[in-house]
């Protein structure tokens, strides 16, 4: 089994940054990728960016130059962030942490909301 924790939504301005933080746990040895997806409200979850364990990374096009995907590794966890900078009202939605292993295998976390205000 794979722990799933995210951190790092809230509510912030137009044109202001977030961070957000997600710590995999458990069964982490056999990690295909991991990354990030969101889902606005009447919409379907797109994905926002992922990173594969070779560090080829890509971007949803309506993020791309303004969100960076990061990850590091820890002794029992490893770790995903999303820098999010120039946010607009159109990013506002729940963001879900995602990480599938090499069996094609998807594991969620429980999402944090970010809102961002006009």
């Amino acid at each position: 089994q794979v722990q799933l924790v995210e951190s790092g939504g809230g509510l912030v301005q137009a044109g202001g940054s977030l961070r957000l933080s997600c710590a995999a746990s458990g069964r982490i040895f056999d990690i295909d990728a991991m990354g990030w997806y969101r889902q606005a409200p009447g919409k379907q979850r797109e994905l926002v960016a992922r990173m594969t364990n070779l560090g080829i990374t890509n971007y949803a096009d309506s993020v791309e130059g303004r969100f960076t995907i990061s990850r590091d590794n820890a002794e029992n966890e490893k770790y995903v962030y999303l820098q999010m900078n120039g946010l607009s009202p159109e990013d506002t939605a729940v963001y879900y942490c995602n990480l599938r292993n090499i069996w094609l295998r998807d594991y969620w976390g429980q999402g944090t909301l970010v809102t961002v205000s006009s």
